[in-house]
């Protein structure tokens, strides 16, 4: 009988930025699969767990295996940090299973997305509020995707005044190219606009910096990091990034000047 795969998503990489549901499948999943890197982060939690990790670049096989165990009759949890569904592994799932029902061959088992805490939300998060009005989320990986086409995306971005969340901006290879997207934005944006960046979001060693697009580069970017680029309206406030949503210009945010208080209906 086969049994069930979950994809999950565990945020972060702690208990506290876990849903209830993420705790659950993992509790209740007999076989965990993911990257070694991410099994690390929960590692504590997989005691009497049959666990296979892979190494980067090798998701694909990692795909196989968790749909093999499931189809074997076991309980399987596909695990990633941030969101599966947000550059995560939910879609590859579905491509390969798709492939292997085109191949005849039996793709019988119950599937479920968990969902998590992505990386934009959660420097959001820590950075303040820059992410109330629509934004634009882009990965500078062009291990998958060509880079014109990258570049393409964050000029169309930068062009729409999206706040911009840049997901894997730098690595030991690739160093290039968050230089290049910062000059297509500079186009549209004033050199004073808000710049978030955040390391290692709610995990040890965590550094949380706000800054502008002149002096981005001047701070470490890695492939732990994130970037939230501010729109033409984003402002800093104690701190903090701000992207206004739009009330002040529809309502008098301190009406009769009384602070502080609210009418409940």
């Amino acid at each position: 009988m086969a049994g069930k795969l979950f994809i999950v998503g565990f945020g972060p990489g702690d208990k506290k930025h876990m849903t209830l549901r993420c705790l659950e499948v993992i509790e209740q999943s007999d076989v965990i699969v993911g990257y070694e890197l991410y099994v690390d982060l929960i590692r504590e939690m997989l005691e009497n767990k049959e666990v296979y990790t892979t190494q980067m670049q090798e998701e694909i096989d990692r795909v196989k295996t968790a749909i093999q165990k499931a189809l074997e009759g076991h309980a399987v949890s596909l695990v990633s940090s941030g969101d599966s569904g947000v550059y995560g592994m939910a879609g590859l799932v579905f491509e390969v299973l798709s492939e292997m029902r085109a191949q005849g061959l039996p793709v019988d088992i119950e599937v479920e997305v968990i969902p998590g805490v992505t990386a934009a939300t959660a420097v959001a998060a820590l950075l303040g509020a820059p992410l109330m009005h629509d934004f634009a989320t882009i990965s500078l990986s062009d291990l998958l995707t060509p880079w014109p086409v990258i570049l393409k995306r964050i000029e169309a971005a930068a062009a729409a005044d999206f706040v911009i969340v840049i997901y894997n901006p730098k690595s030991s290879r690739r160093v290039t190219q968050v230089v290049e997207a910062r000059d297509v934005i500079l186009k549209y944006r004033h050199k004073s606009t808000p710049v978030g960046i955040v390391r290692k979001a709610y995990r040890e060693g965590q550094e949380v910096i706000v800054t502008d697009l002149e002096h981005m580069l001047n701070h470490k970017i890695d492939m732990l990091t994130t970037i939230v680029v501010g729109n033409s309206s984003t402002f800093v406030f104690n701190g903090r990034m701000v992207t206004p949503r739009g009330y002040s210009g529809k309502y008098e945010l301190l009406k009769n000047d009384r602070v502080g208080e609210e009418t409940i209906v």
